[in-house]
């Protein structure tokens, strides 16, 4: 049975994020806020957990699970070919609302879907997420919804659609908003805008000007 926690109480927030911490290492999934929507996870390099994350979204290998991280730092053991623009939104963005596509380390022990060589990532602007991905190292985590459905944006409505395929929802109670991050290709010369969110375009040209933008 799923277990719930309220990350605005002091006790609960210390309890939750220890039991969130245990059941990502056994493997289970979990349920936590973001800055932008609350996001359903697993560890990133337990492929049976991602494989039980996407089955309980009912989403496809064909839509692989973005990657939120605590630290800019952790990219080094992540991703390869990163260029010196790629940072400098790093430097201007994070953490924050921009998911970065780009070229994974082919040394990486992973199955995150079908990324063809690339991974999403990102780094959230929520202390209760930093703090669980600071414990655990890099999580899968894709929004808190089924297929199809609207992503979240408080706890309840996390719970109602993915019940006891979750072992632990920790909720911060609602989020900030439920416009989704902006994503950003950086495995080419120049960045291209995949989707905007948070983040215009007009905004991330103030970091890198020859932003392109995809159709």
């Amino acid at each position: 049975m799923a277990r719930r926690y309220d990350t605005n109480d002091a006790t609960d927030r210390v309890t939750g994020l220890r039991e969130a911490a245990s059941a990502v290492r056994r493997g289970e999934l979990v349920v936590l806020p973001t800055d932008t929507v609350y996001g359903i996870g697993a560890d990133a390099f337990a492929a049976e957990a991602v494989g039980d994350l996407l089955e309980a979204k009912g989403r496809g290998r064909n839509m692989p699970s973005p990657v939120l991280i605590g630290s800019p730092n952790t990219l080094h053991g992540l991703v390869t070919d990163f260029s010196e623009l790629a940072w400098e939104l790093v430097d201007a963005f994070w953490p924050g609302a921009l998911t970065l596509v780009a070229k994974h380390q082919p040394s990486l022990q992973w199955d995150l879907g079908e990324t063809r060589g690339t991974v999403a990532v990102r780094m959230p602007l929520h202390p209760v997420a930093i703090e669980l991905l600071t414990e655990v190292g890099p999580m899968a985590v894709s929004s808190a919804n089924l297929t199809g459905h609207p992503a979240p944006e408080d706890c309840d409505a996390a719970q109602q659609m993915l019940g006891d395929s979750v072992s632990v929802y920790l909720d911060g109670g609602p989020t900030p908003g439920i416009v989704p991050s902006s994503i950003v290709d950086v495995t080419r010369e120049v960045p291209v805008l995949l989707r905007a969110g948070s983040l215009s375009a007009e905004e991330l040209r103030k970091v890198v000007p020859d932003l392109e933008v995809a159709n």
